[in-house]
């Protein structure tokens, strides 16, 4: 059995792994290290939470143990698409190169570029940097790349999905020619492949797993439900209760409102829960995860900024809230749980109209997904026929989240509507009058609309409650639809022109 003391690491690095209770490598840490050692570059393909890491980290401190940097010309860099992989990657840096004296500098938006500038002047032998920082610093003038020996491009598939192929491109043109590079994703699209094969040079291939597959240790379910948020928030509530042996959990939304909303619902219930997605600034992103891997948070409702790559070792569940759009996002998401050989169990919520997106994952995944219980043909016809698509921006005109509760003061609600109606209806015998004066004087009957003066016209009863129906439309209940606002109506009262 090959162990780490085999791949020819240096016994720097071999005492801090040893520190750290690895003694065997993984699949891909076995492939990669040796060639990545003689300096040839490197292909690696593995499924998410199988130490690709550590597969590149280890082998450049070895490497990195001869020379020195100098002050703005780092000696290698490592690209990352996200913040929260670019910080995880610097503290594999700390841990496995506690032997060794190098300056690891890390360039990701949200801090201080003063800050960065003084890492850079210092002089780093390991840059770790978000494509967008990186430029950042370079059309500043505070970076120059001509001294870098060995480029890291990690999770490129990630990379392509966010748009930044481009940025990569420019940075490569900015290192010289005959750098080793590593290159590694868990999925290889024919976009990517072609990206390799632009950027390495005789590459060493290394792939432990086929292409976009899921790890056998994670239990993978469907659960069909209904497609309206405040019933999916119900089936992942009840889902969530049934589950004995659930430990920790990160639940996946597809948009970053989504997140907002079911954070809310399940802390309202009662729930342990945190949010984690791209609009938060970067130090309540890192407290986030910080309180997830520390056990104070049960749930972390997120976006796919915590799909990939990130290393929370011992996570038993995911639940997919809303089904991927993009197959290979499913492959990333399940890869949160069921890491380094543990178990875990992963759930999407499908309901009718995410049909063709589960299809596209059975086909990328090659193997078909178990129903917990019944299929979408099982569901409720009836309830399922009211469901319309939601509004891009998931609320209703007004601003008003479907999520409200209707069910709360119906009758109360009832006599509203009622009163309502007698309101309007005078409205319109007032606005019918008013045009039947105006045509009589030959003024045009439908004037521009003054909304003060109607205002003025249309007095407002005596037993207006407008504060009260405001209020409870500011309560976010999860126990029935929205009712809808005026839409495109316009009021009868609105109509009535001010005085002239």
């Amino acid at each position: 059995m090959t162990t780490f003391a085999d791949l020819g690491l240096s016994p720097k690095v071999l005492s801090a792994v040893t520190d750290a209770g690895y003694t065997i490598p993984t699949p891909i840490q076995a492939g990669a290290i040796p060639p990545a050692l003689a300096r040839r570059d490197i292909l690696g393909i593995a499924q998410t939470g199988t130490g690709k890491t550590a597969s590149f980290v280890l082998p450049m401190l070895t490497l990195l143990e001869k020379g020195r940097a100098r002050a703005r010309m780092p000696r290698t860099l490592i690209l990352e698409p996200t913040r929260e992989l670019a910080a995880q990657v610097a503290e594999n840096f700390e841990k496995y190169g506690k032997n060794h004296k190098l300056n690891v500098a890390l360039l990701i938006g949200g801090v201080s570029f003063d800050e960065q500038d003084r890492k850079l002047e210092r002089g780093a032998d390991v840059l770790i940097c978000t494509p967008g920082r990186l430029l950042d610093h370079t059309e500043r003038g505070k970076l120059l790349m001509t001294g870098v020996e060995i480029l890291v491009i990690d999770e490129a598939d990630r990379m392509l999905d966010m748009g930044f192929i481009p940025d990569i491109e420019r940075i490569a043109k900015l290192i010289p020619f005959t750098r080793q590079t590593l290159f590694f994703s868990a999925t290889m699209p024919p976009e990517i492949q072609k990206l390799a094969d632009r950027f390495l040079q005789n590459p060493e291939r290394i792939e432990v797993a086929p292409p976009s597959s899921t790890a056998k240790t994670v239990t993978q379910r469907l659960v069909a439900t209904h497609g309206k948020d405040y019933e999916k928030r119900s089936t992942l509530r009840d889902l969530i209760r049934a589950q004995e042996d659930l430990k920790n959990a990160i639940i996946f939304c597809n948009r970053k409102v989504d997140v907002a909303d079911l954070f809310r619902s399940l802390d309202r219930h009662g729930f342990s829960v945190g949010a984690l997605h791209g609009d938060m600034d970067q130090r309540a992103r890192t407290t986030m995860l910080a309180n997830f891997k520390e056990n104070k948070l049960t749930l972390l409702v997120a976006s796919d900024v915590a799909a990939r790559g990130l290393d929370i070792p011992d996570v038993s569940h995911v639940f997919n809230f809303d089904v991927p759009i993009h197959a290979e996002d499913y492959v990333h998401r399940i890869g949160r749980t069921g890491r380094a050989g543990r178990s875990g169990a992963a759930f999407t919520l499908v309901s009718k109209r995410d049909g063709k997106f589960v299809d596209a994952i059975e086909k990328l995944i090659d193997q078909k997904i178990e129903w917990l219980s019944g299929g979408i043909e099982d569901l409720p016809q009836q309830a399922e026929s009211e469901e319309r698509e939601r509004p891009r921006n998931g609320r209703d005109r007004g601003g008003r989240d479907r999520d409200r509760d209707r069910s709360r003061g119906r009758n109360k609600g009832e006599a509203r509507v009622t009163e309502t109606r007698t309101e309007t209806s005078e409205t319109e015998e007032k606005v019918d009058v008013v045009k039947a004066e105006r045509k009589a004087e030959g003024r045009p009957q439908n004037p521009a609309r003054n909304p003060r003066a109607a205002n003025h016209a249309a007095p407002r009863p005596a037993n207006d409650d407008s504060r009260d129906r405001r209020n409870r439309y500011r309560r976010d209940e999860d126990d029935g639809p929205t009712p809808l606002g005026f839409g495109d109506e316009v009021p009868a009262f609105m109509l009535i022109a001010g005085k002239a």
